[in-house]
């Protein structure tokens, strides 16, 4: 792996246009269109792409499609994940998720990171006089047993904790406690998850 792949990876500043990460990137989305083109009982060609596109995945992966990814090679699926409609994913820092997430239609997990500065930011000739632009980012976590509901979005840096519910239209911009109910924009937890929202807690 070139070191500027490991910096990106680590959180460094970087630069996207390397022939390494440009391979990278063009294979997942060349397995993004493949697997976008399959239908729901393609099961085995959708194993098989999924096989590609994420290498270190858990068992019982189930993702409805669209779906667009940025490498996958660096994005980790616990057991039994599943998402609904359009999830995007930009891991150029790791993204970990853990056992038994549930994604809702268009949940997005960016986790990079541009300078605030527009001459920072910008593309400009860099050292070997190719015009480039310098990003970074830093890595998305979430535990185990998750729901993260429609149009939720997760944010560079941010790690959701164990049993959390994302509320529709969430834009999680920093670290949630477990077994919490986070709602807003930005994203608050507003509550603990307790025994007294069990299904049999409520009149029908």
């Amino acid at each position: 792996m070139q070191e500027n792949t490991q910096n990106m990876l680590a959180g460094l500043p970087y630069r996207p246009d390397t022939d390494e990460l440009g391979k990278l990137s063009s294979q997942a989305h060349r397995l993004c269109r493949d697997y976008n083109l399959t239908c729901d009982d393609d099961k085995l060609e959708r194993k098989m792409i999924v096989d590609k596109l994420f290498p270190d995945h858990g068992k019982s992966v189930y993702l409805q499609g669209p779906i667009q990814i940025d490498y996958g090679c660096f994005t980790h699926l616990g057991d039994n994940f599943y998402a609904n409609f359009n999830f995007t994913v930009l891991d150029t820092c790791p993204v970990k998720i853990g056992k038994n997430v549930m994604c809702g239609p268009n949940v997005t997990l960016a986790t990079p990171l541009h300078p605030l500065t527009y001459a920072q930011r910008n593309i400009r000739k860099q050292a070997d006089g190719k015009m480039a632009d310098v990003e970074y980012g830093a890595p998305i976590t979430i535990g185990d047993n998750c729901w993260l509901a429609t149009n939720v979005t997760i944010c560079a840096g941010v790690t959701i904790g164990a049993g959390c519910v994302i509320g529709a239209g969430a834009v999680v911009t920093k670290d949630m406690p477990e077994n919490s109910l986070v709602l807003g924009v930005p994203a608050k937890a507003v509550r603990k998850i307790t025994d007294a929202d069990r299904l049999e807690s409520f009149p029908y």
